[in-house]
């Protein structure tokens, strides 16, 4: 995940609206990040990154106030349910300089919830999506009005899928900690060639000359194609804010958009300096879901170059959005 949690160990941390207090619970298990869970939680404006396998403790009791708190969340979880903030929250645009924007909502499309987003990119009417978790992450070629899956490509139970691009007619999908990226042949899906790594892989892009790819830190490298060798590296920043958790990609109009993970944004960066260009808040895409849902983090871009449209969606979303930036006079 991010340089603060290496270990990726799974926990929950229990944020309540009126009350400061937080509760984290570990888990011996380490396969996934925190608050990305297979079973999915309620998006809600609190904080929540649980698992579906309560831990056993070592410490041979369970505290009176950490039961108290389990229980008085499940209620504040349901009243706030409906609520919906207007602005994210996210402490670095408190401070920004440079233009935050909000969103309009075009169209929206039926997205498959079981979908554990990790990447996804538009070409010739298709959606094309990478879902990840062992034993469930895939490739897929996805008619985006219907949801359909029309062709899939499973990987190997050992593999975590990230992100992925299309470079010309070769799509590169990119794996969380297994060091590996496998290059397809996007007319058949079928594996054509494979390259290994080092450290973590969360996003990539292209700019159809290079590759680029997030590893969850600040940092987005330089890739090149032909042999997946780092050319450059680039540290995303804020002004003296460095912008770390960046994860899915998209290029476009010569900028590289990424989600940053457990955050309701999106980062417009300068391919070339790192310097963050501008903001897009994508709050407001929450009120869309439905109420208990099991929507799990804000995580996929995809661009439609030949017509300008850009979506968005999110791991275990039951929606895809086609948004357009609207401006906005926060700063």
């Amino acid at each position: 995940m991010q340089k603060y949690f290496n270990m990726k160990p799974r926990f929950i941390i229990i944020k309540f609206k009126f009350q400061k207090l937080s509760a984290f619970i570990f888990a011996s298990r380490n396969e996934t990040r925190v608050s990305e869970i297979e079973s999915g939680a309620c998006q809600t404006k609190c904080s929540v990154a649980c698992s579906s396998n309560y831990p056993k403790l070592a410490f041979g009791f369970i505290p009176v106030i950490l039961i108290s708190a389990i229980f008085l969340f499940c209620f504040e979880s349901v009243s706030i349910a409906g609520e919906i903030q207007q602005s994210s929250s996210y402490f670095v645009l408190k401070t920004t300089k440079v233009k935050i924007a909000e969103v309009k909502i075009i169209n929206i499309f039926p997205h498959d919830s079981n979908a554990f987003t990790q990447g996804l990119f538009y070409k010739h009417g298709y959606l094309y999506e990478s879902t990840g978790l062992k034993g469930k992450s895939k490739l897929r070629k996805v008619n985006i009005k219907t949801g359909e899956v029309l062709q899939e490509i499973k990987l190997a139970k050992k593999y975590f899928a990230e992100g992925i691009t299309l470079f010309g007619n070769k799509i590169y999908q990119i794996t969380w900690q297994n060091n590996k990226v496998f290059v397809y042949d996007l007319l058949n899906l079928k594996l054509i060639n494979y390259f290994s790594y080092q450290g973590e892989g969360w996003g990539i892009t292209t700019d159809g000359k290079k590759l680029f790819m997030s590893n969850g830190s600040e940092v987005i490298n330089r890739i090149n194609p032909v042999n997946f060798t780092i050319e450059k590296s680039i540290n995303v920043h804020d002004g003296e804010n460095a912008i770390n958790n960046l994860n899915e990609l998209e290029y476009i109009h010569g900028e590289i958009w990424a989600n940053v993970f457990m955050q309701d944004v999106i980062a417009r960066i300068s391919p070339d300096t790192g310097a963050v260009l501008g903001w897009v808040d994508l709050t407001n895409l929450y009120s869309y879901l439905p109420v208990g849902c099991k929507a799990n983090v804000l995580n996929g871009i995809a661009y439609d170059a030949d017509n300008g449209r850009i979506f968005v969606t999110g791991k275990n979303w039951p929606k895809m959005f086609e948004i357009v930036l609207t401006k906005d006079d926060r700063n």
